[in-house]
């Protein structure tokens, strides 16, 4: 089937130049919606992912009880939580686990502003491309625009959470219990960076799952505006 091309404004004007071009990709008798409603259909999807999906992240056990986003420790800590088994401290362990991802759901609080703010920022090009991409266009969309003030936000949220949620102190003990022992290799993690890192993954692939699901599911388009937009998608 020929691929629709529509037009529309998301945020901006579009120069004559290229509101020509668009025009004249536009099959003969193609009907298309209003250049605000298939905006307002492109924001309301973006927005169902963000409040529904990212909004689960933030509550307790929002990461560490989601195998889907559950942050594991690094390569160089495997080690570490095997020896501490080892030795008879599996709750040590445990809980060394737990507080990284305490730490990832507190930080996760601060991301809907960001994203709001990027999906204001979007063009032309970018909501086209959005609406007749892929299955994680507007997922890829939003981490390339946000991966940037997203850690900047999330790390020094990450440090503090560590301290609210006694992450630090937790692995101050694990390290300092980890180092003492005679002939391993010793080790100094940078957590905060890692568990950034870790959260902001754990963010786009939350953000994923609600946009495959309204791109393929029908009965996911909770709306009339939702089901018309797609409903162009599907006959690309």
């Amino acid at each position: 089937m020929k691929k629709i091309v529509f037009m529309f404004v998301a945020f901006g004007l579009l120069s004559c130049a290229e509101m020509q071009q668009v025009m004249a990709q536009l099959p003969q008798g193609t009907s298309v919606l209003s250049q605000g409603e298939i905006g307002n259909g492109l924001k309301e999807a973006l927005n169902n992912g963000i409040s529904k999906q990212v909004s689960k992240l933030t509550a307790t056990d929002g990461f560490f009880k989601n195998e889907a986003v559950k942050i594991l420790l690094p390569d160089e800590l495997k080690a570490v939580d095997k020896k501490l088994r080892q030795i008879g401290m599996s709750k040590l362990a445990d809980e060394g686990l737990k507080v990284i991802n305490r730490a990832a759901e507190d930080a996760v609080k601060e991301a809907t502003p960001i994203f709001v703010d990027a999906v204001k920022q979007m063009t032309f090009t970018d909501a086209k491309n959005i609406l007749m991409g892929n299955e994680n266009s507007a997922t890829t969309y939003l981490q390339n625009t946000t991966s940037t003030a997203l850690y900047a936000k999330f790390n020094p949220v990450i440090k503090s959470s560590f301290t609210k949620v006694g992450a630090d102190k937790v692995w101050k003990e694990i390290i300092t219990k980890y180092n003492s022992i005679p002939l391993v290799k010793k080790v100094n993690p940078d957590l905060t960076d890692y568990t950034t890192n870790k959260a902001m993954d754990g963010v786009f692939k939350m953000i994923a799952v609600e946009e495959k699901d309204i791109r393929t599911n029908l009965a996911s388009r909770s709306s009339d505006l939702l089901k018309k937009v797609f409903a162009l998608q599907d006959k690309k």
